[in-house]
């Protein structure tokens, strides 16, 4: 490399060091570390290597860089404001404090340049390697030898605690096995934790697992360009699988009395350190001090960027003159377009009655699949028994990007993980599946879909102790709570075919995740759901049988619980008393309806209000009142086949009549 490139290599990546330790010391809290000691590591990437273009954040030809050790975001912050993004100095001396654009850690959405919400550790590795696996199914859909769209790479920059949490090792095995040659993952090696030396807790050889995993594996100097050099370029050039770079660093590089030790991980250096860190390093007094020369330097690379932008859409010009079939293709993934008609279509499509709910899912699956080229999903290894599989369209395998069903394996954390990475590409509408009570194993992935307002779907199947003999390891009871607890996140359990395929109309609306939640077992397709969106589903809860006069009970139910309790309508019916029944398939849809629409369902002298849902009764008080009453499952289920189940809850006619006439 040449000297003066490194010299100025080098005074950007004390510019970083300084701007991020002074926004840490400002703010009183965060961590200086990681980004002192991958200071020119980022100083390398992003002057050199990344083909991006910061006046165009969204360029879909662009490299990708996730920082999943998501509390080094100083690091991200200070090359984001230093290329040219949309970060001004004072949102750098804002970091961490209110409504910032630069939060404690990278939030996608809210700051310019932000490619994945991270923090938990190992999640934004995950992220990465769904955004490498979209990618890849773009590539292999729109690229030829005359026009490679896509030949991006995803930057991932990992750490210790990255590289312990399971999530990594499961997302770490799948990108092997898949063989994503555009997925590069650069291990931060500093030899420290929060909480002391590595070796106090983790004493394995990381590049041999990622060997076994079948990546190719580097090693560089964490402070050598021209080792940082050799080797991004010859992966540039020659990459056929994922690569593993492992960079050797010091956490905390150039304070004097913290670098090397976790004493520089987790908090501000001190004002007296700062101060001699900038008298060793020869840095201005000044605070969040840049020179000239640094934004110069930046100035010109935008322009290479520029460059690179221009030339991939005169690319895509001649893309669209030569292939306007696949352009038009393209545009639809690119907008996500859903066809105007396509409510209808659904509401056409013939499906078996009864069937579970599982089933109707899939057959709408089907129907979508033909429709919306952007879908795209898979299981952890239950395809078979979630019914995820789109019947005309070819799996995903090692090297084999031409299908849309993705199988997953047993990694439940990594699907959910890499279902946002594949969202994040903005082409690609992701769904994944497993059992209801295995979300639990996705959970943090799903939370973070949901703060970052990514639109995945999860089709979550077995979902009550009606499964059967399986048991309570697998028999959901507290999940419906434990979804709906989390905010943003769209929560669907549909009562029939006619309520699976309005929820899919309500998913593909909805610009989040939302978890549709269905039965193993057979349920009854009823005449009252057979409603167009904006009347039943779309209205979050909505009446299927009106009372006749003043009502005696109002029974809300979800589900498979919605043909029980149009069952214990009638058996009241038939002891003279009135009831209204009340389908709410969505909490989030119909807390969102107005005030008045809510009156109209669930207002006025409805009597008694009864919750019929075969889960915990945690959160149905807000809809039945102090005084009403929650039929519900509110311990572990038992291994038994679904009718003694049935009897042994309480989820059978005579055994909701006994309770509710009870000294009536």
């Amino acid at each position: 490399m040449d000297e003066d490139l490194k010299k100025q290599l080098g005074k950007v990546a004390n510019t970083i060091r300084q701007l991020s330790m002074e926004a840490v010391q400002k703010a009183n809290s965060g961590h200086p570390g990681l980004p002192m000691g991958c200071a020119e590591f980022a100083a390398y990437l992003w002057g050199t290597q990344l083909r991006h273009n910061p006046k165009n954040s969204k360029w879909l030809g662009r490299d990708r860089f996730i920082l999943s050790a998501g509390h080094g975001s100083m690091l991200l912050y200070s090359m984001l404001h230093l290329s040219g993004y949309n970060l001004s100095m004072d949102d750098v001396k804002s970091f961490r404090q209110l409504h910032s654009k630069t939060p404690g850690h990278p939030e996608y959405h809210m700051t310019d340049g932000v490619e994945a919400t991270t923090g938990p550790l190992g999640q934004g590795l995950a992220n990465a390697v769904g955004q490498a696996l979209g990618l890849k199914l773009l590539s292999t859909k729109f690229n030829s030898a005359d026009f490679p769209l896509f030949d991006n790479k995803v930057f991932c920059l990992a750490g210790d605690g990255c590289i312990m949490e399971g999530v990594t090792s499961e997302a770490s095995s799948l990108a092997g096995h898949l063989q994503l040659d555009n997925l590069v993952v650069i291990y931060d090696s500093n030899k420290i934790c929060l909480d002391g030396d590595l070796v106090q807790c983790c004493s394995e050889d990381t590049k041999k697992r990622y060997e076994a995993y079948g990546w190719d594996t580097y090693e560089v100097d964490g402070y050598d360009f021209d080792q940082m050099e050799s080797t991004f370029n010859h992966i540039r050039e020659n990459q056929k699988r994922p690569c593993f770079v492992v960079m050797h660093t010091v956490i905390g590089k150039g304070s004097p009395h913290k670098e090397g030790t976790n004493a520089a991980h987790g908090s501000p250096l001190g004002v007296e350190e700062v101060e001699e860190v900038k008298k060793l390093l020869n840095l201005p007094e000044e605070n969040f001090y840049v020179p000239q020369s640094v934004y110069s330097f930046f100035e010109r690379r935008q322009g290479k960027c520029m460059e690179m932008e221009q030339k991939w859409k005169e690319l895509y010009r001649r893309f669209a003159e030569g292939r306007p079939e696949l352009e038009e293709e393209f545009s639809k993934m690119a907008e996500k377009r859903i066809p105007d008609d396509l409510e209808e279509k659904l509401r056409a499509l013939e499906i078996k009655n009864p069937i579970a709910g599982r089933s109707a899912s899939q057959e709408v699956l089907n129907a979508l699949g033909e429709m919306l080229p952007f879908l795209v999903g898979g299981s952890a290894d239950l395809s078979g028994s979630d019914k995820t599989m789109m019947k005309h369209f070819p799996l995903v395998g090692p090297g084999k990007f031409d299908g849309r069903n993705i199988k997953f394996g047993v990694r439940e954390f990594a699907m959910g993980a890499a279902a946002t990475g594949l969202s994040q590409t903005n082409m690609l509408l992701p769904y994944v599946g497993t059992f209801l009570t295995f979300s639990d194993y996705m959970r943090n992935a799903i939370r973070l879909a949901a703060l970052s307002q990514v639109h995945v779907v999860y089709q979550f199947t077995h979902d009550s102790v009606f499964l059967g003999e399986d048991g309570p390891t697998h028999q959901p009871v507290e999940h419906y709570a434990s979804l709906r607890a989390i905010p943003r996140l769209q929560v669907i359990r549909p009562a029939d075919a006619n309520e699976v395929k309005m929820a899919w109309v309500a998913a593909l609306r909805y610009r989040g995740p939302t978890a549709i939640i269905l039965s193993r077992q057979n349920l009854p397709t009823l005449e009252e759901t057979d409603l167009a969106y904006d009347q039943g589903v779309g209205k979050g809860a909505y009446i299927l049988k009106k009372e006749e006069g003043k009502a005696d009970f109002c029974l809300i139910a979800t589900g498979s619980e919605i043909s029980l309790a149009m069952d214990v309508a009638a058996a009241l019916r038939k002891r003279d008393k009135s009831v209204r029944v009340v389908s709410m398939p969505c909490w989030e849809i119909f807390d969102a309806q107005t005030d008045e629409y809510k009156d109209e369902i669930l207002g006025g002298e409805l009597g008694k209000r009864v919750s019929i849902e075969a889960g915990v009764s945690m959160g149905w008080g807000r809809w039945i009142g102090p005084n009403g009453i929650s039929i519900s499952i509110d311990t572990f289920g038992e291994s038994a086949p679904m009718s003694d189940l049935q009897a042994e809850f309480g989820f059978n006619v005579d055994s909701i009549l006994n309770r509710l006439l009870a000294g009536s």
